[in-house]
């Protein structure tokens, strides 16, 4: 492989090459490095290394070489192509995590202090949703909830309120697959001094590079489509301050403890070389899909990207190389025809996650969002009629032929 990650002109080539560098051994893959610490050669070489005038391993809470594959190909993903101010190739650093929830709360924790304020919109994942309205409030830190897909709206918020300091996005948000302007929206938050974060994880870097936009932080869940194969929970946060991102937010990363391990990094890195290839069947199955459902006399609404009928459309078409594999439709009779459906299917799997190779369908409201309190689920568009689908990779016409029979009579 060429030793400089810039040399290569294709995302797949990225995503099987990145972040490898060659083992002592000469292994393959970087193999899983099961060791909690690291031996020094002398006492001086340990206190170089604490001091960090001398790069090495100590303790895999802190740094581990699986891990650190893993976060340099993601960084190379999400850097693919994109530029700095300077027209120079974008560096991002990546901070692997044991769960999608450990890097969000490394994300809030190091950016956010008591007296700030974060804004928001509605139709986030769940369990960010009761993070930042339940376990943030306590701390003195305060979540304010709009609809971004209204510019107007949004900088008369930030105009209005110096306090907020951070703008945090999640799109396509979850799981009504709303989808707003990061470009837009990331030149107002810029206008007053916000930092500015997105949740990446129904995109992909393959769909989706917020870094383009100007967005100082990304982050997923791992666990989803960068993994691809529902085999390990993990997270990741990313950012383009490198000293800020080797210093405090990493020091806060440390002490949070929210450290992934290294087999299931060995997993995710295996998962991320075919994320091309995985997310172009995933899309074009879930277009296929949505096709159905809207045409199907018992859905009164699908909420997916590719569809015309989306308020979205042109906004993900603006920002998205495909509208994903992530959609959610509306039952026509509610919650008794939801579980009806749901308990017919025969190949599709009753699953919450998402970004498998099988296909997933899920009830937002009893599950995922089952701590939102329903008046905000109502606000939001999660209805007791409301169905998440992850659609997976398998032959198109087994999936719509599953749901048909599910649907019908």
């Amino acid at each position: 492989m060429p030793d400089n990650k810039n040399s290569l002109t294709g995302f797949s080539s990225i995503a099987v090459h990145a972040g490898h560098t060659k083992d002592p051994n000469n292994a393959h893959l970087t193999p899983i490095y099961a060791s909690s610490t690291y031996v020094f050669d002398e006492a001086e070489q340990g206190m170089r290394r604490f001091s960090g005038e001398e790069k090495g391993y100590i303790y895999s809470r802190w740094g581990n070489p699986t891990i650190a594959e893993a976060e340099e190909k993601i960084a190379a993903l999400e850097s693919f192509g994109v530029m700095d101010k300077n027209g120079n190739a974008l560096q991002l650093k990546a901070i692997l995590h044991s769960s999608g929830m450990a890097a969000l709360s490394t994300l809030l924790i190091s950016n956010l202090k008591s007296g700030d304020k974060i804004l928001t919109h509605f139709s986030l994942y769940g369990g960010s949703q009761e993070l930042v309205e339940k376990i943030l409030p306590p701390l003195g830190i305060e979540a304010i909830i709009v609809d971004l897909r209204d510019l107007n709206k949004a900088e008369a918020m930030m105009k209005a309120d110096a306090k907020i300091k951070m703008l945090y996005l999640e799109t396509p948000a979850n799981p009504t697959i709303q989808c707003v302007d990061i470009e837009e929206l990331t030149n107002l938050a810029k206008q007053y001094s916000l930092t500015v974060a997105c949740d990446n994880t129904f995109a992909t870097p393959y769909l989706q590079q917020p870094f383009k936009y100007g967005v100082d932080f990304v982050f997923h869940s791992t666990t989803k489509f960068l993994n691809g194969h529902g085999t390990a929970i993990g997270g990741v946060l990313l950012g383009k301050d490198i000293e800020k991102m080797n210093g405090h937010v990493t020091k806060v990363h440390r002490l949070l403890g929210g450290n992934s391990n290294s087999f299931d990094a060995f997993l995710l890195t295996l998962g991320m070389k075919t994320l091309e290839v995985r997310m172009e069947r995933h899309c074009h199955n879930a277009m296929e899909v949505a096709a159905l459902l809207e045409s199907h006399p018992a859905i009164s609404k699908v909420n997916y990207l590719g569809l015309h009928s989306h308020p979205d459309y042109y906004t993900a078409a603006k920002q998205m190389r495909h509208p994903g594999g992530m959609l959610s439709f509306e039952m026509k009779d509610g919650l008794e025809a939801s579980k009806k459906f749901i308990d017919k299917l025969q190949m599709c799997l009753r699953a919450v996650s998402l970004g498998t190779c099988d296909t997933l369908l899920c009830h937002p409201a009893s599950m995922t969002h089952f701590s939102v309190p329903k008046e905000k689920r109502a606000l939001y568009g999660i209805t007791d009629g409301l169905i998440r689908m992850s659609v997976g990779i398998e032959n198109v016409q087994d999936i719509l032929m599953d749901l048909e029979q599910a649907l019908n009579p």
